[in-house]
């Protein structure tokens, strides 16, 4: 039979396990808070942000599926595509779709040749 001694450190042990394991649970989801809003921002500051983290974020997040849920935009088929501006290739000057969309139709092709 435990002593009264054995039982306080038992019931000190357990409140210090349940205070770690809240502080971690709560130290998590502000990761996961953070990491998601960053995912909103633009690209530029998304990658500062994601600069100064250790690699095991990748591992300890859903980090793909974060991913596609910030940046899948809300777009449908059908719809108008929303007005941009691009520089052209040698950049000394833009192009706005709205200007080109008035005289014919456009095709966006993206696509990586790495």
């Amino acid at each position: 039979m435990p002593t009264l001694m054995e039982s306080e450190k038992q019931t000190i042990l357990r409140r210090f396990l349940s205070a770690l394991l809240l502080l971690v649970v709560c130290g998590y989801a502000a990761l996961l808070f953070a990491v998601d809003r960053a995912m909103h921002r633009p690209p530029e500051q998304f990658g500062r942000f994601m600069s100064k983290m250790p690699m095991a974020v990748f591992l300890v997040t859903p980090f793909e599926t974060m991913w596609t849920r910030a940046r899948a935009g809300n777009v449908r088929v059908g719809d108008v595509a929303p007005d941009f501006t691009l520089f052209t290739q040698d950049k000394s000057s833009h192009v706005d779709l709205a200007a080109v969309r008035k005289d014919k139709p456009v095709v966006l092709v993206f696509g990586s040749y790495t």
